[in-house]
């Protein structure tokens, strides 16, 4: 083997642990992004006097939240493309999903 394909194959001890608590977090990211998008409106519409501040730093809170599920499907994807191109789920790619419980 080269070593660019040993540096692929080895892979840090916690990655796994990592990977779901980042998922985990998504619903927490997306209250926190609404959350710090309010609290700067909030701030807007002190500091200016103008109550449509305040439905910018919101509108600023929900695109942050927005491009955090944007980020989670991106990375799911890849890690589900990466298995639709393993070797076990070739006849899957080829044939399709066939249910043999079902009595069609």
């Amino acid at each position: 083997m080269s070593q660019d394909t040993e540096q692929e194959e080895i892979k840090p001890k916690h990655r796994d642990k990592v990977e779901a608590l980042d998922n985990m977090s998504l619903g927490i990211s997306i209250a926190v992004a609404i959350g710090i998008g309010i609290g700067l409106g909030l701030l807007l519409k002190e500091w200016t006097g103008y109550t449509w501040t305040l439905w910018v730093g919101i509108g600023y809170g929900i695109s942050a939240a927005i491009l955090n599920v944007y980020k989670a499907y991106k990375r799911a994807k890849k890690d589900l493309d990466k298995l639709a191109d393993d070797p076990k789920y070739a006849h899957l790619k080829e044939h399709g999903f066939q249910d043999k419980d079902r009595d069609e």
